[in-house]
């Protein structure tokens, strides 16, 4: 059985973090920990919510894909990577479509893409709202140029990435558990 990567990727709203939650409790799907060159959050912990990096430290590592974000860096590792795979044959990751593209580049088929989208785009709105981000800074995201282009599936992804509908999360959960069990088979 080789080990893969479930990269979930989607706009702003279509239940990324959601998704990975699902994966982890109902299939002990770990997340990647991913880096950053940010201060820890208060009850934030190194090695468990992030690699708490020095601008030293993250140039010493070997990055899939990185991107800088409000002046701060921030990026997957081949490191965690295989520190994850130590653990388990699948993990899971929330990127943006760009590093979803990135990862399927440089990992093939060990990077299995899921699409999260939803049939109204007033739904993301809400559920933004909903989960009480500033005001501000939903009408900035959703005027962003990286929102817009996370609403379609990017034709690098086109014939790769199976698409899941998140309107009602209990229909997403069973294309996940398809898709789940496809892997299982797969892996034997």
């Amino acid at each position: 059985m080789h080990n893969r990567i479930i990269v979930i990727t989607g706009a702003t709203g279509t239940g990324k973090t959601t998704v990975s939650e699902y994966l982890r409790e109902a299939y002990q799907v770990p997340r990647v920990i991913t880096h950053t060159t940010r201060v820890p959050r208060v009850g934030e912990v190194d090695g468990v919510d992030y690699y708490f990096e020095t601008d030293d430290t993250f140039a010493k590592r070997h990055f899939l894909e990185s991107v800088i974000y409000d002046g701060h860096q921030y990026g997957s590792s081949y490191e965690a990577l295989e520190r994850g795979w130590a653990n388990s044959p699948f993990l899971s990751i929330v990127l943006d479509t760009q590093g979803a593209i990135t990862y399927a580049e440089k990992l093939g088929d060990q990077a299995v893409i899921i699409f999260l989208t939803v049939s109204q785009g007033q739904t993301l709105q809400q559920r933004i709202t909903e989960r009480g981000d500033d005001p501000n800074a939903i009408d900035h995201r959703l005027e962003s140029d990286e929102y817009r282009r996370d609403l379609e599936l990017p034709a690098e992804l086109q014939g790769k990435a199976k698409v899941v509908l998140n309107d009602h999360l209990a229909e997403a959960k069973k294309a996940l558990d398809g898709i789940m069990a496809s892997l299982q088979v797969n892996a034997e």
